[in-house]
């Protein structure tokens, strides 16, 4: 078994869906199945962020408006999506901002959270692939991923979603 053994039916425990919420389109299909499946099975939901690292120059005090301006962008990507999930399924998420490689950082997530049972993302509709975490995530890595991945497709609406989550 990969990663960390899961302890999301164990006493004290619940199981969790993650999300990657980002500033893609297809982000919210992402958060629409988490929410409905969260409800519906009695799931919690873990909503992740990644903001820009900030490299300290010499100019003093630059570098600190950055990174305040940087954690205010991520901060304001979350409550939206929050909103939302609030909206979709009454449920309060729990909202998390890193920083660094988005999939070691997940991978880094899922390993020391042990009630984080699934990854949903969801895939770019366009004709360029997609995106580029679906990509990494579920492509040569996911044999060896720590939870299964759920991958909803970027074009899929609302009603259907219902109809599986």
């Amino acid at each position: 078994m990969t990663g960390t053994r899961r302890r999301s039916f164990e006493p004290g425990h619940r199981p969790k869906y993650l999300i990657v919420i980002d500033e893609t389109e297809e982000c919210g299909r992402a958060i629409y199945f988490a929410a409905r499946r969260a409800a519906h099975v009695g799931a919690g939901v873990t909503m992740l962020t990644f903001m820009d690292e900030v490299e300290q120059g010499h100019w003093l005090g630059v570098g600190d408006i950055m990174k305040a301006e940087a954690e205010d962008a991520a901060s304001a990507r979350l409550g939206s999506a929050a909103a939302q999930i609030r909206e979709i399924a009454g449920i309060e998420a729990e909202l998390l901002v890193r920083s660094g490689p988005a999939a070691e950082s997940i991978r880094t997530l899922i390993n020391e959270d042990q009630d984080i049972s699934f990854l949903i993302l969801a895939a770019s509709a366009s004709n360029e692939g997609p995106g580029p975490l679906v990509s990494q995530l579920a492509g040569n890595s996911s044999g060896t991923f720590p939870v299964p991945v759920v991958i909803v497709p970027g074009d899929m609406t609302d009603e259907a979603i219902d109809a599986v989550a």
